[in-house]
């Protein structure tokens, strides 16, 4: 069972080259399981029992599921995640040539470890915006180029002696992936949209802009003596947005509130957007929810001081070649269950009332917990749940499944521990 979950999560990954690759297959699988599309630009319509979804700017993504009953006493149960990982997206006017080499600008998206983007299969994916009629509602179409495209070639040692000591790399030109030579058949106008145009049989003419990225063109696996370890790109934090909306698909609702996922797009960057958990959405989409279902908003802020927040994304696992870098008495282990993620500067919002609340939800079941502190001499990182929590008077945890080359181009976890978070996130689910 847990060897097909993994199996399962890693198809997702490699079905999602960009987030909003990775929303979109959110939302085919909510459809499939009798989810109905909101729309926020109308007035909606919801019944007791009801499963329903909305999208963001293609994003970001949230699903909730009504109740038979309502009551402000149960209010929300909330499990965050965000869509997005550190990657390079390409600028504008992107074709650089030299030495009859066409190479790609681009910027780095968030924090990758730079150096494992090297020597390796690349592609392209992400969105382009085609004219319509309506100028503010231009149309999106996804665009995955599904064959090895480029890389980013290192500089032989030979020209490099002190690689192996360490090298600082410029992420203005060290990282620009090659795509092609130049030939008599190169046009180095508008290079890359003719590619674009030509791999996904769009009208050139109709292009006005793009949202494109590039991604590891190699495929996720399953490793290990006894393939108990997954090795993929975006472990961090399709993990969470997977194993969440897994959990919201399948479980029963049988309380007297509404259970939301949702997936926040930018994490990655601070999530000051539109789309991002320093933004309004959440907290305006509960709000229209209660209203969509005849309450008022006293009822409403009533029902958010009884909600509870899991702030779902990786966590670090204790490295074998650097113990040295975690706390001294938590150090999590791959496989060895659901990390809860503890900072006493709150770059996370567990505390020993949040923490007994998931530990009394999931007694007497099969689901192991950690602890993770930072070494107190590492500064650490953060996610969403501070950022949340900022907007949303709810008690919060920040947990996780424990990861191994976290921002790497391929991360690694354990095969059992998404399972385990799957289930603690239904058991919330369902209490």
């Amino acid at each position: 069972m847990k060897k097909v979950f993994a199996e399962e999560f890693i198809d997702f990954i490699d079905k999602s080259p960009s987030t909003y690759h990775a929303v979109k297959n959110c939302s085919d699988m909510l459809e499939k399981n009798g989810f109905i599309r909101l729309d926020p630009s109308k007035e909606w319509k919801l019944e007791k029992n009801g499963k329903y979804y909305i999208k963001k700017t293609s994003s970001t993504i949230m699903a909730f599921t009504v109740g038979e009953e309502i009551s402000t006493e149960c209010g929300f149960r909330i499990a965050g995640s965000h869509t997005d990982s550190p990657c390079f997206r390409i600028k504008p006017n992107p074709e650089m040539t030299v030495e009859n080499i066409i190479r790609l600008n681009t910027e780095v998206y968030g924090g990758p470890i730079l150096s494992t983007w090297f020597d390796r299969p690349l592609s392209i994916a992400g969105r382009v915006i085609l004219k319509t009629d309506n100028i503010f509602r231009p149309e999106t179409v996804y665009i995955n180029i599904d064959r090895p495209l480029m890389t980013i070639p290192n500089l032989a040692i030979h020209q490099n002696r002190s690689v192996n000591q360490g090298v600082e790399i410029d992420r203005q030109n060290d990282v620009l992936p090659v795509i092609g030579l130049i030939n008599e058949a190169f046009e180095k106008e508008d290079f890359l949209i003719n590619l674009v145009s030509k791999e996904s049989n769009i009208d050139k003419k109709d292009i006005l802009d793009f949202d494109l990225y590039v991604y590891a063109y190699e495929k996720g696996t399953l490793l290990g003596a006894e393939n108990e370890f997954v090795s993929a790109p975006k472990i961090d934090n399709l993990a969470s947005v997977y194993t969440g909306l897994r959990a919201v698909i399948e479980s029963r609702h049988v309380n007297k509130g509404i259970n939301i996922f949702v997936g926040f797009d930018n994490e990655e960057v601070g999530s000051s957007t539109k789309q991002g958990a320093d933004s309004n959405y959440l907290m305006n989409y509960m709000e229209r929810i209660y209203i969509a279902l005849g309450m008022n908003r006293g009822d409403f802020l009533t029902a958010v001081n009884n909600s509870f927040l899991i702030s779902a994304d990786g966590a670090h696992a204790a490295h074998p070649g650097f113990t040295g870098k975690m706390d001294p008495t938590n150090k999590p282990s791959l496989n060895q269950g659901v990390v809860f993620k503890i900072s006493a500067n709150q770059k996370y919002t567990s505390d020993g009332f949040s923490i007994s609340v998931i530990k009394q939800i999931i007694e007497g079941k099969d689901i192991k917990t950690q602890d993770f502190v930072n070494n107190s001499k590492e500064a650490g990182g953060s996610t969403i749940g501070p950022i949340s929590s900022t907007h949303l008077e709810t008690d919060s945890v920040d947990l996780g499944i424990p990861m191994l080359a976290m921002h790497s181009v391929r991360e690694l976890c354990g095969r059992d521990d998404l399972y385990s978070l799957k289930e603690l996130i239904k058991v919330f689910f369902e209490v």
